[in-house]
């Protein structure tokens, strides 16, 4: 992997990821763009504990172009976009309108691949090896920054789940706090530990796979079920078997065999409604542990894992989360868990 570092016409860093070593990355973003202006600030909720990013810049951010004026496509025939280049592997920069920024924290967008008409899915495994990489290197750098306490690479897909751009992409979080979920894992793998002396990550991996209904894919260093009290209609999470606390401390082994595990995953997540319905809406969320550790916690006793699910729950229909789950955060889930993974296995990619 040979990656670059630029920027663009308004300061904000760029940075090429490619498979290629002789390639030259010397495109100048020659767009009059004024400097980034954010609005972004934390607030605690003073009842729950928790932190809301207030971000009213966002309003004015890019909502579903056309696709001859992606901002997301390389920049062609006399049309400058985010990627000054005429063609990329693939390509990371700073968000124009970031939920979070400066003392409050980093956001980013990763373009997976040029082709404006693809998906992560379609993505080759050298391909999907290279996001990979660039997903390590970006949590590596962005643990460095002062402000940034939890790293957070996700992907949103479909306009059902909120997607303005159609382009593949994902994006990473650099938080200045350790996100609420993570703060309960902690507390379960906490109280755990003291109950029982065991990590409770390896037991709930060990449990999944020895009673193996809801197990939907094991490779030799991977493993990716349904959770036994799943939130969502069809939700998958993914650990390497070996248990490692965030994407750098991943072994040669399981980044060589994740591109082949999780193209597998996406592709059936579109099959699961058949062959006349739409893509799949998911989001794909990676659960990395806080850069520091929280209170008596090592942050090596966390466990790395993605966590894959759509809100649809059947043909033609979605899951809202409604009066039980928005407003008490009691989710209700009308497909168990056993069912999901069943019918995952059942649509095995050709």
């Amino acid at each position: 992997m040979k990656k670059t570092s630029t920027r663009l016409a308004d300061g904000r860093e760029l940075l090429y990821y490619d498979s290629r070593n002789d390639l030259v990355r010397d495109a100048v973003d020659p767009r009059p763009l004024d400097p980034v202006s954010t609005a972004s600030e934390v607030r605690r909720d003073p009842l729950l504990g928790d932190a809301v990013a207030i971000a009213s810049h966002r309003q004015a951010r890019t909502y579903h172009p056309p696709a001859d004026e992606c901002p997301l496509c390389p920049s062609r025939d006399g049309r400058h976009s985010e990627i000054p280049a005429d063609d990329y592997d693939v390509a990371v920069f700073e968000n124009r309108f970031p939920s979070l920024a400066g003392a409050s924290g980093r956001c980013e967008v990763v373009c997976f691949t040029s082709d404006h008409d693809a998906s992560f899915a379609d993505l080759d495994e050298a391909q999907a090896a290279l996001v990979l990489e660039a997903w390590t290197d970006r949590t590596a750098e962005l643990c460095e920054l002062p402000q940034v306490e939890q790293v957070f690479c996700f992907e949103n897909r479909g306009a059902e789940i909120g997607v303005t751009l159609g382009h593949p992409h994902g994006q990473i979080y650099g938080y200045p706090f350790t996100t609420p979920r993570t703060a309960l894992m902690l507390r379960s793998l906490a109280e755990h530990q003291e109950r029982t002396g065991r990590n409770l990550f390896d037991d709930v991996v060990a449990g999944e796979l020895a009673d193996g209904a809801r197990v939907v894919l094991e490779g030799e260093h991977w493993a990716a079920f349904v959770p036994y009290a799943a939130h969502w209609p069809y939700e998958v999470h993914l650990y390497p078997k070996k248990r490692v606390p965030d994407l750098r401390a991943l072994g040669e082994d399981a980044r060589t065999e994740f591109p082949q595990m999780y193209l597998e995953l996406l592709r059936r997540f579109d099959r699961i409604f058949g062959p006349d319905e739409p893509p799949t809406p998911y989001i794909a969320a990676w659960h990395q542990a806080p850069v520091r550790g929280v209170g008596a916690v090592h942050r090596g006793e966390f466990a790395l894992h993605l966590e894959l699910f759509t809100i649809r729950r059947t043909s033609g229909k979605l899951k809202f989360l409604a009066g039980s789950e928005s407003g008490m955060g009691v989710f209700i889930n009308d497909v168990p868990p056993e069912t999901a993974a069943e019918r995952l296995r059942e649509v095995a990619s050709e």
